[in-house]
């Protein structure tokens, strides 16, 4: 099959640090070409992959600092997919809406996966005026704010897995938290968890320019006590000792999550996951097996006392079962199967 991945402008693909988008662009679209397919990836000129790559800009634009706004960066690579599109069976994107009013004239050939939230009240027009674009969700929960719109599956993101290591025994005793310091990932939370159990808080997180102030005003102060230690942003090959030897990862969420990728990187590693019951939690933490889904601190608390119930391989074995890259490939080559019978030219029986 012959088909096109359309990622962001704002990682390279795979991304450097940070970029759960970005990430999965890559694992999936490696994984199409090992099972043979013909891809090509629209991405920043310092992106990797085996797939034919098609540059659209030099560098990532988060890495460049002369990029004052990305949307003229974006419609030139949008333009550039859309003057190739008659090379693809399918034009997979992954920069949300902003393709629909260029591909209107192509919607049936393509799919896109929604990797954000889509509860915002400005959306539901929009997508309302542009029901011929079949949608993906990366969970079932991310679908309830627009139930109506053109769903044709949901598939859970994936990884390698040999991509991060599985750890048996931690060396250290420390809770974890990976991601970004904004409001609704609430890592001032995971501070106050880490706090009442007395157990040391390792904070691997970026700070985005738009969340700044909230770190600033809200975080900054809460890293000044001995337990709590602020490493940065780390990247891929950091994060196997990282969350390999932690107790458990914090994932103290306080908005819908679409799908919450370093949920699956702790799984990967045999970490359990202690998190709040926000968007995708319960798809994809079992709960008692894989993690402990909590209703408040107290709770969180609570479930660190009850850590050693829970059996490293077992979490292993759901990650390798549920969440792998292979398992997510194959998702979506019977959604792209599916697009490219629908727009196949039927024979006329005489």
């Amino acid at each position: 099959m012959r088909i096109a991945q359309v990622a962001p402008l704002v990682e390279a693909v795979p991304p450097k640090l940070y970029g759960g988008t970005e990430r999965i662009v890559s694992y999936l679209t490696e994984e199409l070409v090992r099972s043979g397919h013909q891809v090509t990836l629209f991405a920043s000129g310092d992106s990797e992959t085996s797939a034919e790559l098609v540059a659209c800009r030099e560098r990532a634009l988060r890495l460049d600092a002369g990029v004052l706004d990305p949307l003229p960066h974006l419609l030139v690579m949008l333009a550039e997919v859309h003057s190739r599109a008659a090379e693809f069976d399918v034009l997979h994107f992954h920069v949300d809406l902003l393709h629909f009013p260029i591909f209107r004239d192509l919607a049936a050939r393509t799919l896109t996966t929604l990797h954000g939230r889509v509860d915002l009240p400005d959306l539901p027009p929009l997508y309302q005026h542009f029901p011929q674009f079949p949608l993906v969700s990366i969970s079932d929960d991310q679908r309830r704010p627009l139930a109506s719109a053109n769903w044709i599956g949901t598939v859970y993101h994936g990884l390698p897995q040999d991509l991060l290591d599985f750890t048996a025994r931690p060396r250290e005793n420390y809770l974890a938290f990976l991601g970004r310091m904004s409001p609704e990932k609430r890592p001032d939370r995971a501070i106050e968890i880490a706090r009442r159990t007395g157990l040391p808080l390792r904070i691997a997180a970026k700070v985005d320019h738009a969340d700044r102030e909230y770190f600033e005003r809200t975080v900054a102060p809460l890293l000044d006590h001995p337990l709590v230690e602020y490493i940065g942003e780390i990247g891929e090959t950091e994060k196997s000792a990282f969350l390999g030897n932690a107790r458990a990862l914090l994932f103290p969420v306080d908005w819908p999550e679409p799908f919450g990728l370093v949920i699956i990187e702790s799984m990967a590693c045999g970490t359990p996951v202690i998190a709040f019951p926000c968007g995708s939690v319960p798809e994809v933490i079992e709960d008692g097996v894989t993690g402990f889904i909590v209703e408040s601190v107290e709770e969180a608390v609570g479930a660190v006392g009850r850590l050693d119930r829970l059996d490293r391989r077992t979490i292993r074995a759901s990650f390798e079962r549920e969440f792998s890259a292979e398992r997510m490939a194959r998702d979506y080559e019977a959604l792209y199967a599916k697009i490219a019978r629908a727009t196949t030219p039927k024979l006329r029986v005489a």
